[in-house]
């Protein structure tokens, strides 16, 4: 399975954007390390915009440009169904309910499969998630103490989309709406871009 590897804060810092989640990651960021900060044409901030949505969902290109096509062909407007089917992932999911520290973290949870959605295990970290499916930890998964420790303390934000419960389960109670999803990205931009190289 193909993924999106190297180290993280250097991309976190080279993107101007916190892309890994980590608290440390911006740490390091300071005036004239991003590319944010040196005079970009229109087509460079189009460009970077579309390099940190990717890098902060770990997408790679193709199945970015697949994600964006179908988010064209939606009723909705392309950017915001865009980042909606991002944050519909199940690795991202399984990140933001407090299953995992990191989105890499998720993905792995995921597909060593230490995750179930609706009582069967899944092991497809772009499989996209409903309104109404609940997400837990395997019976596996709740006896290794990271995974629980990651479920009781990382849970810091709560978002309007998503229920915790008992017993190591999360449910996605609705589809997120693009303004609860906390991703500092201009959509247009990026719509802008495969809009001139497609």
């Amino acid at each position: 399975m193909a993924k999106m590897m190297g180290p993280r804060f250097k991309l976190s810092r080279r993107l101007g954007l916190n892309v890994c989640g980590h608290p440390k990651a911006a740490k390091r960021m300071t005036k004239g390390t991003a590319r944010s900060d040196k005079k970009l044409t229109e087509y460079g901030k189009q460009l970077l915009e579309k390099q940190r949505l990717r890098a902060y969902y770990g997408v790679l290109e193709r199945q970015f440009v697949n994600l964006f096509k179908e988010a064209k062909k939606s009723k909705e407007q392309t950017g915001p169904a865009l980042v909606q089917f991002l944050e519909r992932r199940l690795d991202n999911l399984t990140y933001r309910m407090g299953f995992a520290s990191s989105i890499r973290q998720a993905r792995q949870m995921v597909t060593h499969g230490h995750i179930y959605v609706n009582g069967k295990k899944l092991n497809i970290p772009s499989y996209r998630c409903n309104a109404g499916d609940v997400i837990e930890l395997s019976p596996r998964g709740r006896k290794t103490d990271l995974f629980k420790e990651n479920y009781e303390t990382n849970f810091v934000t709560s978002y309007p989309y998503i229920s915790k419960q008992e017993g190591f389960k999360a449910t996605l109670v609705s589809l997120p709406n693009r303004e609860d999803i906390p991703v500092e990205i201009e959509d247009q931009l990026i719509v802008e871009f495969y809009s001139k190289n497609m």
